[in-house]
């Protein structure tokens, strides 16, 4: 990487690798800008005054789009815990175990309270014809169910509903009730096949989930509203590949290769190393390309999808884990079983990030609390390493919660530093071929508009 800057104009643009046999990309990481340029003509197009002149004169536009995205965003999300319980003992989960073995449900009276409060400070925040989203999350909100329809049935007009769970417990009358109202659907499946599953993912007792989740996809098929999680770990990273084509020749339409979190100590030990993870990674990806081109069907992998839109189009981006400050306390925040507020669900076991009570201290304080703004007040610019590399707005340094356990501090990198280069370089050369719209879900860009283009000839 070479900085370069003109006396004339005022970007500072950084000469970016990206592996590709003709081109190389220049970033003005300030502002995420990038373009890419010929290696054979780089020199001559980074002295272009017309190059230069034009990108200095976009740069106040685009720093107040980064400013607004990384500032100016109000919660228009919540991650709600109906119940600390869960039936799965995962050997990398974020909760402690004792709360999932012995935590508790929240009553209907409690989860109806509780959502009344949500959307009254909602209706606060954000203009009257938006929606805002409840993602119902755990532990196992299924170890809920009855109270979770009721929720949903009552408060069906007011907010749009998501559901993550296991998939252990989905049985046709809770498939039909959830398709049947449209409500996005997570579930995880960490392997191709029940040996490589079940080394991560397994009852208290250690029996295997692996077949009751595959029945529960045949039961999904020809839904769209649903996403399927592959936690990365060392454990299944070898069968990525055999992974994305388990998932295409079920017909999920959208999955997450998600890299495992270090919160706890679980999911430190089966951490896989960046480059054997870019390796694997890149490779799952490349077949999901290979099967589109044979079958005219998507696999869209989100998590990666995400990281091409926070390249292409910053304001597009579906997820908020890839910048800084994170989506936690600011875009979206959690509740648990007791409403006690976090950040983030990846907060909810560190109760130093505990910033109230939604039944008590109300939902307006937690937003001043240390525990909120120390997650909120997060500058990559001031991560030791973070503040001079160029894809510092493509990374974000996720995840906070990561680096706080892991590395001593919401001000330190999480982990998987090179695997997100990694990424960004293969999103640029996708984009260098043309390829890239073939990794996005159709017609992601209706209503985007283009604010910079320029061909120098």
């Amino acid at each position: 990487m070479t900085d370069t800057r003109s006396a004339q104009a005022g970007p500072k643009l950084v000469r970016f690798d990206i592996n590709h046999p003709e081109y190389e990309a220049v970033i003005e990481a300030d502002t995420a800008f990038w373009s890419l340029v010929r290696k054979d003509r780089s020199a001559e197009i980074l002295d272009n005054p017309e190059f230069l002149v034009n990108i200095g004169e976009r740069i106040p536009a685009f720093a107040e789009e980064m400013n607004h995205l990384r500032f100016g965003l109000v919660p228009s999300a919540v991650y709600f815990n109906p119940t600390e319980r869960c039936n799965l003992n995962c050997t990398y989960c974020y909760l402690p175990e004792e709360m999932r073995r012995h935590g508790q449900n929240m009553s209907r009276e409690k989860m109806f309270e509780a959502l009344e409060l949500l959307l009254e400070f909602f209706h606060q925040k954000m203009p009257a014809e938006d929606k805002p989203q409840l993602i119902f999350h755990g532990s196992e909100p299924m170890l809920n169910r009855e109270n979770v329809f009721s929720a949903i049935e009552h408060f069906k007009d007011d907010f749009i509903f998501g559901i993550q769970t296991n998939g252990t417990l989905l049985d046709q009358e809770a498939i039909d009730f959830i398709t049947s109202r449209g409500i996005s659907l997570g579930l995880s499946l960490d392997g191709p096949v029940p040996e490589i599953t079940d080394r991560t993912r397994h009852t208290f007792s250690g029996h295997g989930i692996h077949d009751k989740v595959v029945q529960t996809l045949e039961r999904l098929r020809g839904y769209r509203n649903y996403s399927v999680i592959t936690t990365v770990t060392t454990e299944n990273l070898e069968y990525l590949t055999e992974m994305v084509e388990l998932f295409h020749s079920l017909e999920v339409p959208t999955c997450m290769l998600n890299q495992v979190r270090c919160t706890l100590p679980g999911g430190e030990k089966v951490r896989p190393e960046d480059d054997v993870f870019a390796a694997a990674y890149l490779e799952a990806l490349e077949r999901t390309h290979e099967l589109y081109r044979e079958t005219g069907r998507k696999l869209v992998v989100a998590n990666f999808a995400n990281i091409i839109l926070g390249v292409v189009a910053p304001t597009a981006r579906r997820l908020m884990c890839d910048i800084s400050p994170c989506g936690g306390g600011r875009c979206f925040f959690a509740v648990n079983a007791k409403g006690d507020l976090f950040p983030c669900s990846e907060f909810i076991g560190l109760p130093k990030f505990n910033g109230g009570n939604l039944f008590s201290s109300g939902l307006g304080a937690c937003f001043d609390t240390k525990a909120f703004q120390s997650v909120t007040e997060r500058r990559i610019e001031e991560i030791d390493e973070c503040g001079s590399c160029p894809i510092r707005h493509f990374c974000g340094a996720p995840c906070p919660a990561e680096a706080h356990e892991l590395n001593g501090g919401i001000n330190k990198r999480g982990a998987f530093c090179d695997f997100y280069k990694e990424q960004v370089r293969y999103v640029l050369r996708l984009i260098a071929d043309g390829k890239e719209d073939d990794f996005l879900w159709d017609d992601w860009d209706q209503g985007t508009p283009t604010v910079f283009e320029m061909t120098l000839t």
